[in-house]
């Protein structure tokens, strides 16, 4: 609990003011904290940097186990998937922002323990699409396809400015599916329909 009022307060002041220039005291006024009971959490500004990356793949981890299961063989599982995930996307749009435009100040091994992170979310989307397909393609082309859905919800967030002027989350999740299934070769209503049985 208070771990997640730490980060939603660094979030909000990174957003405003970014990473450098703001202070480990506004982090725990913004948190609701007295600057003591921070620093029983953290040690430096960085730590609540990487908590905060942490905090957002926890979220995805949580929400796409929840909303999906890996070993069903279904084109539904895909859907529902792809859908939870750019859903997510949309529900944490600053933070997955602040977490893309500071990152670059962690310190290096706090870097690639968040770039793993990343790997393992995109490995989720590799294994659901795997088992959803009805028909096999090629390792390399799982890859890619995981890839470009990881990417659609970030760029929800990151060009959002534009992209809700012309669609609402849920068109663009829409959207999105109808571009996927075209690419694989699949009729979007078999999922939808493996869906509501």
């Amino acid at each position: 609990m208070r771990r997640n009022q730490m980060v939603k307060g660094a979030v909000n002041l990174f957003k405003q003011k970014g990473f450098h220039k703001t202070t480990t005291r506004e982090i725990a006024k913004a948190s609701g904290f007295s600057i003591g009971t921070l620093y029983e959490y953290i040690r430096t500004k960085e730590d609540v940097l990487f908590l905060v990356c942490d905090y957002i793949y926890e979220h995805v981890k949580e929400r796409m186990e929840s909303a999906i299961d890996t070993n069903k063989r279904s084109i539904a599982s895909l859907y529902d998937a792809v859908t939870s995930y750019l859903q997510l996307m949309d529900d944490m749009q600053d933070e997955v922002i602040v977490m893309y435009q500071e990152v670059k100040s962690l310190p290096k091994e706090a870097q690639e323990y968040v770039l793993q992170k990343e790997k393992d979310m995109v490995l989720m989307l590799e294994k659901v699409i795997q088992n959803s397909l009805p028909y096999e393609i090629p390792a390399q082309d799982v890859k890619l396809v995981a890839n470009n859905i990881f990417v659609q919800g970030q760029m929800w967030g990151f060009r959002r400015w534009i992209l809700q002027k012309d669609f609402s989350i849920q068109q663009y999740i829409e959207r999105q599916l109808h571009f996927l299934f075209q690419s694989l070769n699949i009729e979007q209503e078999q999922a939808v329909q493996q869906d509501i049985q």
